[in-house]
């Protein structure tokens, strides 16, 4: 099973190491920049939208280069450019170093995010849903505890707190990058002769995938942008109520996704798992824009009750990410599948706090609702695509989930 292997092990503490860096590190950035360097903020924004854009574009290559010569050591290669380029931002004190800095490390991060893809399909093992449920669980709590970490040193609020949250960030880089070590080297999986260079571009199904995925994925800025503005905004709720409802979709998460997450293992599970998590959001929405218009406990309790439905679509929807983003990958090109589906991702993540800001907030209780359908929509999607996706597979032992 899944959780039992010596590579599996290595691979969950890889991340967890590595994610409760990103946790110390995404809690603060902003924070050194303006305060401790000095910078102003719209500069800040500029340099890391930068930094963002063009590491974008690396994912694609960066996956090609890890089917050709390895996904391990691809990986291992970007989290030392991200722990030498992390450590370099203690240094910055001008807005062009800043920028310099942060696209060498947006870069990285996005080679080796392909890599990351890649290797955990070759370490999932002969079930994977249940080692990739396990593996987010521990990606979750990492953060959580990075976090958790992040608040101490912004409660003191020196220049040493800030720099340790950034070197403890290159740290952890490091440290993943050598728990790697201990990963066997996986021969890098032969491609079918004749076999045109970019497949992924040809995948019909796994683009569309791809595309509808980036789009739910402004579900993760629903709670993390969204409703916080709209409790500020709109309800009596105690402000203090933001960090714990952030709080308590991390933990609703982290206690679910093995528990829901392993049971997802073919396309057509992926699929169903999918539309479920579009019911779930269809649910959450409407509920979150409610909390307008209760009593200040009531809207807290209304508003919690909906952080729980909507952590149940989190995690299904995750699921289905899992069950179908690999799933419909070919072995021997999983990493550039993985770059052009982390790119679809990011990309959606970019335009998700204005469309959810202008278009959700400006509306009121009806761009809620309008979001809610938006999901449920994208959802219902999820059963006809895994179908498709099973009879243009060429693989016999998928072909043959058409006949389940």
């Amino acid at each position: 099973m899944a959780g039992d292997s010596g590579p599996d092990r290595v691979l969950v503490a890889a991340s967890f190491v590595n994610r409760i860096g990103n946790g110390l590190f995404n809690a603060a950035s902003a924070l050194y920049f303006t305060l401790v360097v000095g910078l102003p903020a719209v500069q800040v924004g500029a340099a890391l939208t930068i930094a963002g854009v063009i590491g974008l574009c690396a994912g694609i290559p960066g996956g090609h280069l890890a089917d050709r010569h390895g996904a391990r050591v691809i990986m291992m290669l970007a989290l030392v450019i991200q722990a030498v380029s992390m450590a370099a931002l203690v240094l910055v004190e001008s807005w062009a170093a800043l920028t310099i800095t942060a696209t060498v490390d947006q870069i990285a991060a996005a080679v080796g995010g392909a890599a990351w893809g890649a290797l955990v399909a070759r370490v999932g093992g002969e079930r994977p849903a249940v080692f990739r449920a396990k593996l987010r669980t521990f990606v979750n709590l990492g953060v959580v505890l990075g976090a958790m970490g992040a608040g101490l040193a912004l409660a003191a609020d020196t220049r040493g707190a800030y720099v340790a949250l950034i070197l403890g960030n290159a740290a952890s880089f490091a440290l993943c990058a050598a728990l790697l070590l201990l990963l066997p080297r996986y021969p890098v999986p032969a491609a079918p002769p004749q076999q045109r260079r970019w497949l992924v571009f040809a995948d019909r199904p796994f683009l569309t995938f791809t595309a509808l995925y980036g789009a739910m994925g402004l579900q993760y800025p629903v709670v993390s942008l969204l409703l916080p503005i709209w409790i500020s905004e709109h309800t009596e709720t105690p402000r203090w109520t933001v960090p714990a409802l952030f709080a308590a979709n991390s933990v609703f998460c982290i206690l679910m996704q093995t528990r829901i997450g392993s049971r997802i293992e073919t396309l057509n599970d992926g699929g169903r798992a999918f539309r479920t998590a579009g019911l779930l959001f269809l649910v959450s929405c409407p509920m979150m824009a409610l909390a307008a218009y209760a009593p200040v406990w009531a809207a807290a309790g209304l508003v919690l009750a909906a952080i729980f439905v909507h952590s149940l679509g989190e995690v299904w929807e995750s699921s289905a990410a899992f069950a179908l983003g690999f799933g419909l990958a070919p072995n021997h090109a999983q990493g550039q599948y993985q770059g052009v589906f982390g790119l679809g991702f990011n990309a959606g993540q970019a335009l998700a706090p204005a469309i959810l800001t202008t278009v959700v907030l400006g509306l009121g209780p009806a761009g809620w609702l309008l979001l809610a359908l938006f999901f449920v929509l994208l959802g219902a999607a999820g059963p006809s695509l895994a179908r498709w996706g099973v009879r243009t597979r060429p693989q016999p032992g998928v072909a043959a989930e058409v006949t389940q």
